[in-house]
């Protein structure tokens, strides 16, 4: 599958890049950004996928959540996919932000009112992965996920519904009702939970997230280096 390269920023002695590429999943034009630590010039390194909430881009986490530099001292690939499809034109899509553009639930429609592949679920669980691993230094066997809002709720799905496809599972502000957070505590031993509710003062926004990110860039960098 082919990868057309957007952008490419050198960070931190590695490399912030951007890729769009034809999703067989969703048929359209999908894109991501992915950190290459420096030690991926030398050898096989770990990855770590981002799932972020709704209205986000690739852009929204790799610009402010302030993770370069953990993530290079800890040698993580961090994969950070578009939330949903763009670009299907059609009528309504941009008319309402958590329903249409940029409204990503990370689920496989049953029934599709846009009458489009919406396959979110199968992309980030088989197709992206599986291009990542094709065309960049990783070690398909270690391998964790987190994100925030829905896109925490996305991530704890994921790794509960697919044992031991995870090395670790964290979330920040989870969309997700007190039962299915506690099964994420249960269910799993790599399981690390940011709530703005539990810290006074902090919102939603990515000024919550960059606050604490270098905590949950360092739990998954144990699980994935163990």
């Amino acid at each position: 599958m082919a990868l057309k390269q957007v952008s490419s920023n050198k960070c931190f002695e590695g490399f912030q890049k951007v890729f769009e590429h034809d999703s067989t999943e969703l048929k359209c034009k999908m894109k991501f950004g992915i950190y290459l630590p420096p030690k991926a010039e030398t050898g096989k390194c770990p990855v770590l996928y981002w799932l972020s909430g709704l209205t986000c881009t690739e852009q929204n986490f790799i610009t402010k959540a302030g993770f370069h530099q953990a993530a290079a001292e800890h040698g993580l690939i961090v994969v950070a996919p578009d939330t949903s499809p763009r670009g299907c034109n059609i009528e309504g899509e941009d008319e309402s932000w958590d329903f249409g553009t940029g409204a990503g639930f990370y689920v496989d429609a049953t029934e599709d009112p846009w009458k489009t592949n919406y396959r979110m679920y199968s992309y980030i669980k088989d197709e992206l992965p599986k291009l990542i691993n094709a065309n960049f230094p990783t070690d398909p066997e270690r391998m964790s996920i987190f994100g925030h809002s829905m896109g925490g709720h996305g991530a704890l799905i994921l790794a509960l519904k697919n044992p031991g496809k995870y090395k670790s599972v964290s979330a920040f502000a989870p969309i997700c009702n007190p039962i299915q957070c506690q099964w994420g505590k249960k269910a799993f031993g790599g399981y690390l939970g940011s709530d703005t509710s539990k810290w006074e003062g902090y919102d939603h926004s990515y000024f919550f997230i960059a606050t604490f990110i270098n905590d949950h860039i360092k739990h998954h960098a144990k699980y994935l280096n163990a």
